[in-house]
Protein backbone atom coordinates (compact mmCIF):
# COMPACT_ATOMS: atom_id res chain seq x y z
CA UNK A 1 0.00 0.00 0.00
CA UNK A 2 1.09 3.52 -0.88
CA UNK A 3 -0.22 6.41 1.33
CA UNK A 4 0.22 9.96 -0.94
CA UNK A 5 0.23 13.35 0.34
CA UNK A 6 0.42 16.73 -0.93
CA UNK A 7 1.92 18.88 2.03
CA UNK A 8 1.79 22.86 1.68
CA UNK A 9 2.19 25.61 3.69
CA UNK A 10 2.20 29.46 3.77
CA UNK A 11 0.22 30.72 1.20
CA UNK A 12 -0.74 33.98 2.22
CA UNK A 13 -3.36 35.06 0.31
CA UNK A 14 -3.73 38.84 -0.36
CA UNK A 15 -0.08 38.20 -1.08
CA UNK A 16 -0.47 34.89 -3.19
CA UNK A 17 1.25 34.24 -6.46
CA UNK A 18 -1.66 33.79 -7.89
CA UNK A 19 -0.50 31.52 -11.13
CA UNK A 20 1.27 29.23 -8.29
CA UNK A 21 -1.81 28.35 -6.30
CA UNK A 22 -3.89 27.63 -9.62
CA UNK A 23 -1.06 25.76 -11.02
CA UNK A 24 -0.71 23.59 -7.43
CA UNK A 25 -4.53 23.36 -7.36
CA UNK A 26 -4.81 21.55 -10.80
CA UNK A 27 -1.98 19.35 -9.73
CA UNK A 28 -3.68 18.23 -6.44
CA UNK A 29 -6.47 17.79 -8.51
CA UNK A 30 -5.25 15.08 -10.73
CA UNK A 31 -2.90 13.71 -8.08
CA UNK A 32 -5.73 11.47 -6.11
CA UNK A 33 -4.03 12.00 -2.89
CA UNK A 34 -4.88 10.64 0.58
CA UNK A 35 -4.94 13.94 2.27
CA UNK A 36 -4.44 17.51 1.61
CA UNK A 37 -2.32 19.35 3.89
CA UNK A 38 -1.32 22.62 5.11
CA UNK A 39 0.86 23.39 7.62
CA UNK A 40 -0.22 27.44 8.55
CA UNK A 41 0.17 30.89 7.12
CA UNK A 42 -2.88 30.40 5.14
CA UNK A 43 -3.61 34.29 4.83
CA UNK A 44 -1.38 37.58 4.85
CA UNK A 45 -2.32 39.76 7.77
CA UNK A 46 -5.85 37.30 8.68
CA UNK A 47 -8.13 39.76 7.03
CA UNK A 48 -11.42 38.63 6.45
CA UNK A 49 -11.24 38.93 2.69
CA UNK A 50 -8.34 37.11 3.08
CA UNK A 51 -9.61 34.02 5.15
CA UNK A 52 -12.99 34.20 2.75
CA UNK A 53 -10.42 33.52 -0.18
CA UNK A 54 -8.37 30.98 1.55
CA UNK A 55 -11.54 28.86 2.44
CA UNK A 56 -12.97 28.98 -0.93
CA UNK A 57 -9.39 27.61 -2.09
CA UNK A 58 -10.32 25.06 0.16
CA UNK A 59 -13.43 24.15 -0.76
CA UNK A 60 -12.53 23.99 -4.04
CA UNK A 61 -9.88 21.02 -3.19
CA UNK A 62 -10.99 17.04 -3.93
CA UNK A 63 -10.40 15.04 -0.74
CA UNK A 64 -9.98 15.21 3.22
CA UNK A 65 -7.63 18.13 3.97
CA UNK A 66 -6.28 18.76 7.51
CA UNK A 67 -5.20 22.65 7.89
CA UNK A 68 -3.67 24.18 10.89
CA UNK A 69 -2.95 28.13 11.89
CA UNK A 70 0.34 29.98 11.47
CA UNK A 71 1.15 33.13 12.74
CA UNK A 72 0.25 35.20 10.26
CA UNK A 73 -3.56 33.65 10.71
CA UNK A 74 -4.02 36.02 14.34
CA UNK A 75 -5.03 39.80 13.13
CA UNK A 76 -1.92 42.05 12.31
CA UNK A 77 -4.22 45.00 12.74
CA UNK A 78 -6.80 44.33 15.16
CA UNK A 79 -4.53 44.20 18.27
CA UNK A 80 -7.30 43.44 21.02
CA UNK A 81 -8.84 40.35 18.87
CA UNK A 82 -4.65 39.35 18.47
CA UNK A 83 -4.56 39.01 21.96
CA UNK A 84 -7.67 38.10 23.31
CA UNK A 85 -8.82 35.85 20.24
CA UNK A 86 -6.33 35.66 17.97
CA UNK A 87 -7.69 32.76 16.00
CA UNK A 88 -11.57 33.34 16.36
CA UNK A 89 -11.13 34.35 12.32
CA UNK A 90 -9.21 31.13 11.66
CA UNK A 91 -12.32 28.90 13.18
CA UNK A 92 -14.84 30.81 11.76
CA UNK A 93 -13.55 30.27 8.25
CA UNK A 94 -10.86 27.66 8.47
CA UNK A 95 -12.08 25.16 11.35
CA UNK A 96 -10.16 24.10 14.84
CA UNK A 97 -7.22 26.14 15.65
CA UNK A 98 -6.20 24.09 18.57
CA UNK A 99 -5.83 20.91 17.24
CA UNK A 100 -7.28 18.48 14.63
CA UNK A 101 -6.84 15.16 13.59
CA UNK A 102 -7.01 12.24 10.67
CA UNK A 103 -7.15 8.48 11.11
CA UNK A 104 -7.71 6.20 8.51
CA UNK A 105 -5.71 4.66 5.56
CA UNK A 106 -2.85 3.03 7.69
CA UNK A 107 -2.12 6.39 8.99
CA UNK A 108 -2.46 9.03 11.56
CA UNK A 109 -2.24 12.50 11.75
CA UNK A 110 -2.14 15.01 14.30
CA UNK A 111 -2.44 18.88 14.05
CA UNK A 112 -1.27 21.57 16.41
CA UNK A 113 -1.33 25.46 17.08
CA UNK A 114 2.52 26.46 17.52
CA UNK A 115 1.83 29.65 16.90
CA UNK A 116 0.51 32.71 19.32
CA UNK A 117 -1.39 36.14 19.08
CA UNK A 118 1.16 37.22 21.69
CA UNK A 119 3.92 36.14 23.74
CA UNK A 120 6.37 37.63 26.23
CA UNK A 121 8.94 38.53 23.57
CA UNK A 122 9.20 41.21 20.58
CA UNK A 123 8.96 38.91 17.93
CA UNK A 124 5.34 37.45 18.09
CA UNK A 125 6.03 35.26 14.84
CA UNK A 126 7.87 33.08 16.49
CA UNK A 127 6.63 29.77 17.56
CA UNK A 128 5.87 27.85 21.05
CA UNK A 129 4.50 24.02 21.88
CA UNK A 130 3.82 23.56 25.59
CA UNK A 131 4.68 20.14 27.35
CA UNK A 132 0.85 19.72 27.34
CA UNK A 133 0.19 20.06 23.72
CA UNK A 134 3.01 17.11 23.14
CA UNK A 135 2.00 14.76 25.68
CA UNK A 136 -1.86 15.09 24.04
CA UNK A 137 -0.44 14.21 20.75
CA UNK A 138 1.52 11.44 22.04
CA UNK A 139 -1.47 9.64 24.22
CA UNK A 140 -3.80 10.38 21.15
CA UNK A 141 -0.97 8.16 18.91
CA UNK A 142 -0.79 5.84 21.63
CA UNK A 143 -4.59 5.00 21.04
CA UNK A 144 -4.26 4.35 17.36
CA UNK A 145 -3.21 0.96 15.72
CA UNK A 146 0.36 0.30 16.16
CA UNK A 147 1.02 -0.19 12.63
CA UNK A 148 -0.23 3.25 11.72
CA UNK A 149 2.57 5.52 9.87
CA UNK A 150 2.12 8.75 12.58
CA UNK A 151 2.27 12.22 11.04
CA UNK A 152 1.89 15.62 13.32
CA UNK A 153 1.39 18.86 11.73
CA UNK A 154 2.82 22.13 12.70
CA UNK A 155 3.60 25.31 11.45
CA UNK A 156 7.02 26.21 12.64
CA UNK A 157 9.98 23.80 12.57
CA UNK A 158 10.27 22.42 15.97
CA UNK A 159 14.24 22.47 15.46
CA UNK A 160 15.91 24.69 13.48
CA UNK A 161 16.71 24.19 9.81
CA UNK A 162 20.69 24.33 8.92
CA UNK A 163 21.22 26.90 6.46
CA UNK A 164 17.63 28.26 6.62
CA UNK A 165 16.67 31.89 5.14
CA UNK A 166 14.84 32.46 8.93
CA UNK A 167 14.52 31.15 12.32
CA UNK A 168 11.65 29.96 13.96
CA UNK A 169 12.61 29.31 17.42
CA UNK A 170 10.19 27.47 19.15
CA UNK A 171 10.40 27.66 23.22
CA UNK A 172 9.83 23.80 24.01
CA UNK A 173 10.30 22.89 20.28
CA UNK A 174 13.40 20.85 20.92
CA UNK A 175 11.38 19.13 24.13
CA UNK A 176 8.42 18.24 21.54
CA UNK A 177 10.65 17.14 19.29
CA UNK A 178 12.17 14.73 21.61
CA UNK A 179 8.72 13.68 23.04
CA UNK A 180 7.71 13.00 19.33
CA UNK A 181 10.75 11.12 19.10
CA UNK A 182 9.85 8.89 21.72
CA UNK A 183 6.77 8.37 20.81
CA UNK A 184 7.31 6.78 17.45
CA UNK A 185 6.46 9.69 15.39
CA UNK A 186 7.53 9.32 11.92
CA UNK A 187 7.24 13.09 10.27
CA UNK A 188 6.60 16.16 11.55
CA UNK A 189 5.34 18.67 8.63
CA UNK A 190 6.06 22.14 9.19
CA UNK A 191 6.09 25.50 6.69
CA UNK A 192 7.37 29.46 8.24
CA UNK A 193 10.64 29.55 6.43
CA UNK A 194 9.16 29.59 3.30
CA UNK A 195 11.71 27.02 2.21
CA UNK A 196 11.71 22.91 1.64
CA UNK A 197 13.50 20.73 3.42
CA UNK A 198 13.76 17.67 5.71
CA UNK A 199 16.08 16.36 8.72
CA UNK A 200 16.08 13.43 11.42
CA UNK A 201 15.72 14.55 14.87
CA UNK A 202 18.76 13.75 17.15
CA UNK A 203 16.83 11.81 19.05
CA UNK A 204 15.74 8.01 19.77
CA UNK A 205 16.41 6.00 16.03
CA UNK A 206 16.84 8.99 14.10
CA UNK A 207 13.86 7.87 12.22
CA UNK A 208 11.75 10.94 13.34
CA UNK A 209 11.78 13.46 10.27
CA UNK A 210 11.37 16.87 10.22
CA UNK A 211 10.20 17.97 6.57
CA UNK A 212 9.05 21.54 5.51
CA UNK A 213 7.37 22.80 2.89
CA UNK A 214 7.79 25.88 0.76
CA UNK A 215 5.81 28.80 -0.08
CA UNK A 216 2.79 29.36 -2.82
CA UNK A 217 3.51 33.58 -2.01
CA UNK A 218 5.14 36.21 -3.50
CA UNK A 219 7.30 36.23 -0.74
CA UNK A 220 10.29 34.47 -1.76
CA UNK A 221 12.87 34.00 0.27
CA UNK A 222 15.33 32.33 -2.21
CA UNK A 223 13.39 29.72 -3.76
CA UNK A 224 11.23 29.41 -6.05
CA UNK A 225 6.85 28.85 -5.07
CA UNK A 226 6.75 25.44 -4.09
CA UNK A 227 4.91 22.16 -2.49
CA UNK A 228 6.02 18.72 -1.58
CA UNK A 229 4.56 15.24 -2.20
CA UNK A 230 4.58 12.70 0.09
CA UNK A 231 4.60 9.08 -0.58
CA UNK A 232 5.22 6.40 1.66
CA UNK A 233 5.79 3.00 0.30
CA UNK A 234 7.28 -0.43 2.05
CA UNK A 235 10.59 1.06 3.99
CA UNK A 236 10.56 4.48 2.29
CA UNK A 237 8.72 7.55 2.55
CA UNK A 238 9.71 9.74 -0.56
CA UNK A 239 9.64 13.33 -0.50
CA UNK A 240 9.60 15.62 -3.23
CA UNK A 241 9.92 19.48 -3.47
CA UNK A 242 7.94 20.41 -7.06
CA UNK A 243 9.07 24.31 -7.80
CA UNK A 244 6.82 26.57 -9.50
CA UNK A 245 8.79 27.54 -13.17
CA UNK A 246 6.04 30.35 -14.14
CA UNK A 247 4.44 28.06 -16.21
CA UNK A 248 4.43 24.20 -14.58
CA UNK A 249 5.69 22.29 -11.49
CA UNK A 250 8.89 20.38 -12.06
CA UNK A 251 10.98 18.62 -9.83
CA UNK A 252 12.97 20.75 -7.26
CA UNK A 253 14.37 18.48 -4.55
CA UNK A 254 14.19 15.17 -3.22
CA UNK A 255 14.18 12.46 -0.57
CA UNK A 256 14.34 9.49 0.16
CA UNK A 257 13.90 8.77 3.96
CA UNK A 258 14.70 5.26 6.00
CA UNK A 259 10.74 4.24 7.40
CA UNK A 260 10.84 2.80 10.95
CA UNK A 261 9.92 -0.92 10.81
CA UNK A 262 6.64 -1.38 13.10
Amino acid sequence: MTIRLVHLSDIHFGGENAAAVAGATEYIAAGDFDLVVVSGDLTRYAEKAEFQAAAAWLAGLPGDRLVTPGNHDAPYLAWAERIFAPFRRFEAAIGPARSQTHLGGGFAVRGLNTARGAQPRINWSKGQISRNQADEAADWFEAAAAECFRIVVCHHPLIEMLGGPMTARVWGGPAAAQAFSEAKVDLVLSGHIHAPFTWPYPFGDGKTYAVGAGTLSLRERGVPPSFNVVEIEGPEIRVAALAWTGSHYEPHRNWSLDRRPR
